[in-house]
């Protein structure tokens, strides 16, 4: 019986496969993240930034992400440590994994001009930058929604696994993907499929990592971003923790000075 990171082999001496699942698994996302530090470290260092541009030009600031890749979009929004201005572009039915049945939402991502309709009764306008997060970026929903938005003027930064482009084929009626519609793309190293692990008994591969990566990536990038704001003189506008002492405080002082271009705490 062994278990091991997909495509790579037991190591020598090592029974049932160099350690226990839980083990294999922190190996095989810590090796993800050292290849996306050191891989992808220009264009973390060129998104972050292209986001330190947009909120220097008085522009918002937009994550989106459907299902899981939902996930890290939502990471980004209103959190501490995080820049205030970051808003989470929602799609009714497919942020997270919260509609009934959840298989809804998977249709919604295959489906034909439902990023248009979104994009046009929301918020963005020229200037302003979002982000994209899909671990295939073979849908409808992600590749529409890139093309619409720079149609729009606005920058975008998709989040992808670019083994999916050469590996499956797209679902959008162009025949492209998200990476194609981007003004800069972020490679989260995720294999086809999406599961670390392998195991003689269990008829599947398991043990995800596209959050924890995509996550990193994310935050490598605002950090960036919050640096490079630094280094010309701006503040970056970020939120403290509220469980902090003078926490609220801050964190009222951040949100009136920005509050135009904050959307989430207006009702």
């Amino acid at each position: 019986m062994s278990e091991r990171p997909r495509g790579e082999e037991a190591r020598a001496g090592e029974p049932g496969g160099g350690g226990t699942p839980a083990e294999r698994f922190f190996d095989a996302a810590i090796e993800l993240l050292r290849r996306a530090r050191d891989e992808e470290a220009r264009p973390i260092a060129a998104a972050g930034g292209l986001i330190a541009d947009t909120v220097a030009a008085g522009g918002r600031l937009f994550a989106f992400g459907a299902g899981h890749s939902s996930l890290a979009a939502q990471d980004l929004v209103y959190r501490a440590g995080g820049l205030a201005l970051m808003n989470l572009l929602t799609v009714p039915g497919v942020v997270g994994v919260d509609v009934t049945p959840a298989t809804l939402g998977s249709a919604l991502e295959r489906v034909d001009g439902l990023a248009s309709a979104v994009i046009e009764s929301s918020p963005l306008r020229s200037g302003d930058l979002l982000v994209i997060i899909s671990l295939s970026g073979r849908n409808a929903l992600p590749v529409e929604m890139a093309m619409t938005a720079r149609a729009r003027g606005v920058k975008v930064i998709g989040v992808t696994s670019v083994a999916y482009a050469s590996e499956t084929k797209s679902r959008h009626s162009s025949g492209t993907y998200l990476r194609d519609h981007c003004d800069l793309v972020l490679d989260s190293k995720i294999a086809v499929g999406d599961a670390e692990l392998t195991l003689d008994t269990i008829p599947a591969p398991f043990a995800p990592a596209s959050t924890v990566v995509t996550t990193a990536l994310l935050q490598a990038v605002m950090a960036t971003a919050a640096a490079a704001l630094a280094e010309r003189g701006i503040e970056p506008p970020l939120l403290r923790s509220g469980n902090v002492d003078g926490g609220h405080e801050w964190n009222g002082r951040i949100l009136r000075e920005y509050r135009d271009r904050i959307f989430y705490q207006q009702g």
